[in-house]
């Protein structure tokens, strides 16, 4: 059984400008589509937004002042700056998605401390961090959620956690937001050709897995499965980044999976996990084909035998 967080509030509309961006910013509606009848999934839903308290705890000063300006907003969602669109548009059409997006993963987290395996169908935002936001990542969620639980106590500072990222670019945002913090322990399986290519903090990692363009599944596999060997039992909780960017139809990761392989990733990463007894929330991330909905459903469908 899996328990799946999803809220139509998650879905991105931006009416003809979908057009003008990548992403698919309604693929949450279709993974739930896919995957709301299956007896093994558990949905949640009703998720409202993250408060912009929150938010703003996290962030710095200057990230608190340029997250609610339209021209730096659209900058970081890489979108042009079209006059006729305002910040309240853009706020009402994509942030509010997101904001939701990080509620969801700091309720998936609560839920997976208890002993479950979720997966938030939106979140994974880790381009973002407390100093910037970039790459389509406004809030860092993973972050936040770090915050709130550490506030609330279900997270002690002594507990070490467990960062994943399958997403075929570099999580910078996460490397910067825990760039200090040795019990936040990441591995990271990436294109290292491709956008961010900031060496601070891929020096960050602590099982780096740079793999070259063009990458083909069984070299990525084979390299995922010997970085998992790596890991031991000592996490309290994993965060897993399980971007669809990976598949060989995406115009931005640079890699060759298919949906078959996805499902391959998301088994070796679930299997380890059971059997370090390691709860894990699985993250939506990046992904930018028609085919990055069924590789989620298909996923979450498999993932919920186990």
């Amino acid at each position: 059984m899996i328990h799946v967080f999803y809220d139509d509030k998650f879905n991105i509309d931006l009416g003809v400008l979908n057009y003008i961006h990548p992403f698919d910013g309604l693929k949450f509606k279709k993974i739930f589509n896919s995957i709301n009848t299956n007896s093994d999934v558990v949905i949640h839903s009703s998720i409202s937004p993250i408060s912009m308290d929150i938010i703003n705890e996290f962030t710095n000063e200057l990230v608190q002042m340029l997250i609610v300006e339209k021209v730096p907003v659209m900058r970081a969602l890489e979108i042009p700056n079209i006059p006729f669109v305002s910040f309240k548009y853009i706020d009402k059409k994509v942030l509010l998605p997101m904001r939701c997006g990080v509620n969801a993963t700091l309720k998936a987290a609560a839920l997976a401390l208890t002993g479950e395996y979720c997966w938030n169908l939106s979140g994974g935002y880790h381009h973002a961090s407390q100093h910037s936001m970039e790459g389509f990542c406004i809030y860092n969620d993973i972050g936040i959620t770090y915050q709130e639980l550490i506030k609330t106590g279900e997270l002690l500072p002594e507990d070490n956690v467990l960062i994943i990222d399958t997403d075929a670019h570099h999580g910078n945002g996460n490397a910067r937001t825990f760039i200090d913090n040795n019990k936040i322990k990441i591995l990271d399986v990436y294109n290292e050709s491709i956008y961010p290519l900031t060496h601070s903090t891929r020096k960050r990692i602590n099982f780096p897995i740079p793999l070259p363009s063009g990458v083909m599944p069984e070299q990525y596999l084979s390299s995922y499965q010997k970085a998992l060997n790596e890991l031991t039992a000592d996490y309290k909780l994993a965060f897993i980044v399980a971007g669809t960017d990976v598949l060989k139809t995406d115009k931005l990761g640079g890699m060759n999976l298919t949906s078959d392989d996805v499902v391959k990733r998301e088994m070796l990463t679930l299997s380890r996990l059971k059997e370090l007894k390691i709860p894990a929330v699985f993250l939506g991330a990046g992904g930018y084909s028609k085919e990055s909905a069924q590789a989620t459903s298909a996923s979450i469908i498999k993932l919920s035998q186990l």
